[in-house]
């Protein structure tokens, strides 16, 4: 094993307290339905792994040799292979196959004539090129949806241009709110723009599967990291257009909502959401200062933020009186909307989070252990179970090839592990 799986094997001790879920059949909403899945990174990734959460069959195409590159975003690496990878692409088969050559590329139409969906990644130049656009698979196969995650759509003068996360949440304006006042710019703390595409990319194309069932037609759709990350500021970007007001840095105080943000306690921080004039109220008794509630000018969200440094001073001073779980046992008690301030190895504890099914470890049928957090939507009333672990590099290739279309298949690679 090596220097680097070791510090893969490290990590998983910090999942050793998580349920372990052997592989089985799972949610099969979208059973019967074939995905081709031609990206990389996250983004893309990402929305085929909710397809295939929900029951979907879903093929993964590979270079040879190197495969997806989030395959090599590591460390951390359990047992060779990089657990960003791991995190986006369980219920999948992995299949090797080079289509920059014409072999290889008349393998993957073979393919794509028995898939229903594919979701490709690709700037639109370099896929028309690579003979992987929409027109050349919709010209063949045109009851085929075909799914294009780019950073910025398929046409445009921008259509070229090469995106990852960090380019879209720049270009979005979130990072221009992120963070404190006087502070640089910072981005979210986790790959946004790509989980948000990849959940919008999910969504038309199962959309684009019900509209089928009328039309017996396909279609293109065209998702921009960009596009799915402005959208994710609308309830910021609406206002902004409606009044001119633009928002601006302030940590996380400046919410439509008086009272919307984190306090410190006596030892560790926590969040407190005021979130209408019963809780308003109510806060006020549960701290024992209800003549507070009925003060003048204070009666509507409207009045109160008006006031908002005045009562977050007032708020401040209680706050630090008593320990964070002193506060969040009487606030549940009395229904006010609070909560801790988790970190990651908090939130890995988590037994809400562990009792709905949301974090295990996954163990499949070759005795292999990842850590996964699960679909994280429940259906009548069980969490779902995945079909496969993560697939191995090229693992799936022959009988994938055999199976969906009788080709001869090339012997799986050995290399990129």
């Amino acid at each position: 094993m090596t220097d680097n799986a070791n510090a893969g094997q490290g990590s998983l001790a910090a999942a050793s307290h998580l349920p372990i879920k052997d592989t089985g059949e799972g949610f099969q909403l979208l059973s019967g339905v074939r995905v081709l899945d031609l990206t990389s990174s996250i983004a893309g990734p990402s929305a085929t792994w909710l397809l295939g959460d929900m029951g979907a069959e879903v093929v993964k195409v590979e270079k040879p040799g190197a495969g997806d590159d989030v395959r090599s975003w590591g460390p951390p690496f359990l047992d060779g292979e990089a657990l960003w990878f791991s995190s986006v692409n369980r219920n999948k088969k992995s299949v090797a196959l080079d289509y920059a050559n014409p072999e290889g590329l008349e393998q993957l139409y073979a393919l794509a004539s028995h898939a229903d969906i594919i979701v490709a990644n690709l700037p639109a130049r370099t896929a028309k090129k690579l003979k992987v656009d929409a027109e050349a698979f919709r010209s063949r196969y045109p009851a085929l949806i075909y799914v294009s995650i780019t950073g910025f759509g398929l046409e445009g003068d921008r259509a070229d241009w090469t995106c990852y996360d960090l380019i879209a949440e720049g270009y979005s304006g979130i990072m221009d709110l992120t963070g404190p006042a006087n502070a640089p710019a910072q981005k979210v703390g986790a790959p946004a723009a790509d989980m948000l595409a990849g959940q919008d990319a999910a969504f038309a194309a199962v959309s684009a599967l019900y509209a089928r069932t009328r039309t017996g037609q396909g279609c293109v759709i065209d998702v921009a990291l960009v596009d799915s990350m402005t959208r994710f500021l609308s309830c910021r970007l609406v206002p902004y257009l409606g009044s001119g007001d633009a928002p601006t840095r302030t940590g996380g105080t400046d919410s439509v909502i008086a009272i919307y943000q984190s306090f410190d306690t006596a030892d560790l921080p926590m969040t407190l959401a005021i979130g209408n004039d019963n809780i308003w109220k109510r806060f006020w008794d549960a701290v024992g200062r209800p003549e507070l509630a009925d003060q003048p000018g204070m009666s509507s969200n409207a009045d109160r933020r008006a006031r908002r440094a005045e009562i977050v001073k007032v708020i401040a001073e209680i706050m630090v009186q008593r320990p964070r779980d002193k506060w969040l046992a009487l606030f549940r008690a009395t229904r006010i909307p609070a909560g801790p301030i988790n970190s990651l190895p908090e939130v890995a504890q988590d037994e809400g989070l562990i009792a709905r099914g949301t974090l295990y470890r996954l163990r499949d049928a070759e005795g292999r252990v990842v850590p996964q957090v699960g679909t994280g939507i429940v259906i009548d009333g069980q969490s779902n179970t995945p079909r496969s672990a993560p697939p191995r590099l090229g693992e799936n290739t022959e009988q994938v090839l055999r199976e969906w279309a009788n080709v001869p298949g090339a012997t799986t690679p050995k290399s990129g592990k």
